[in-house]
């Protein structure tokens, strides 16, 4: 199973690794609201990087710092793309990030230690709701689909899917290591999944008329 895990992840790491350079290729002809994915891609790539770098280049023992800041990040773009494509108040925005900061300023500044991955499913579930409500209107419209309603559509599945992953692992504390790599595994093959939804909406991606 660990070597399940591995080939996944690695296979992501060269999808956002390739996606990093079609971004700066297609970045001129996206238009406002679309370069909220291009801006949750860097960050993932960042995460990713930092992931790797940290542990076996750097030798560093402790990098749990990162899911603070990925549940943080993500959240916050996710929830600001979503927002802004629902045409919703800029208080949503301001909330958004004021929860985001709220988490991590109740990790670090606070110092309360809790189950992270309770945050991650909170997480999850807003943006599952705010991406389902998107795909209603959007099917709604009939006309005028969106060009990016592939990776909207692939966001809600991977994100529902992951909400049952974090679920399942913050209620087995006893899961053996071979059960732990195959659900982080299978968590990686949806991210997969997700990437190349991405990494095919950009390529057919034209200038705007």
């Amino acid at each position: 199973m660990v070597e399940f895990y591995k080939t996944f992840l690695f296979i992501n790491y060269g999808l956002l690794s390739a996606l990093i350079f079609i971004i700066f290729w297609k970045y001129t002809i996206l238009n406002k609201i679309e370069k909220q994915y291009t801006y949750y891609i860097v960050f993932l790539f960042l995460i990713e990087l930092c992931s790797f770098i940290l542990p076996y280049l750097l030798e560093s023992e402790d990098t749990s710092f990162l899911y603070h800041y990925f549940i943080a990040g993500e959240f916050l773009l996710l929830a600001g793309l979503f927002i802004r494509k629902l045409n919703l108040n800029k208080f949503f925005l301001i909330f958004s990030a004021l929860l985001s900061m709220g988490f991590l300023f109740v990790i670090y500044g606070l110092k309360i230690s809790f189950n992270y991955d309770l945050a991650k499913i909170v997480s999850n579930l807003i943006i599952i709701c705010l991406v389902a409500v998107f795909l209603i209107q959007q099917i709604k419209n009939g006309k005028n689909i969106d060009r990016f309603i592939l990776v909207d559509a692939s966001i809600f599945f991977y994100y529902s899917v992951s909400v049952l992953i974090f679920v399942v692992l913050s209620q087995f504390v006893n899961l053996s290591t071979e059960s732990v790599y195959l659900i982080m595994g299978v968590n990686n093959v949806l991210s997969t999944f997700l990437y190349c939804s991405i990494l095919y909406t950009f390529l057919k991606l034209k200038k705007l008329p």
